[in-house]
């Protein structure tokens, strides 16, 4: 995901993002712990995805 998609959204449009990449790093750990995630990296991406998302949160709630 990048930061350009996100700068079209609204404040609660990424409220909803950062809720739905939160619930999926919460799977993504527990299929982590059992040894089933094939994918370690998505991991990774998905925390970056979530810190973009409140970066452009804050962003967008000084500028107003």
């Amino acid at each position: 995901m990048k930061s350009s998609e996100l700068t079209g959204l609204s404040i609660e449009e990424l409220k909803q993002k950062e809720m739905d990449l939160r619930k999926e790093l919460f799977n993504l750990r527990f299929q982590l712990s059992k040894g089933e995630l094939a994918n370690n990296m998505r991991v990774r991406a998905v925390r970056k995805d979530i810190a973009r998302v409140l970066t452009i949160m804050t962003q967008k709630q000084k500028g107003e």
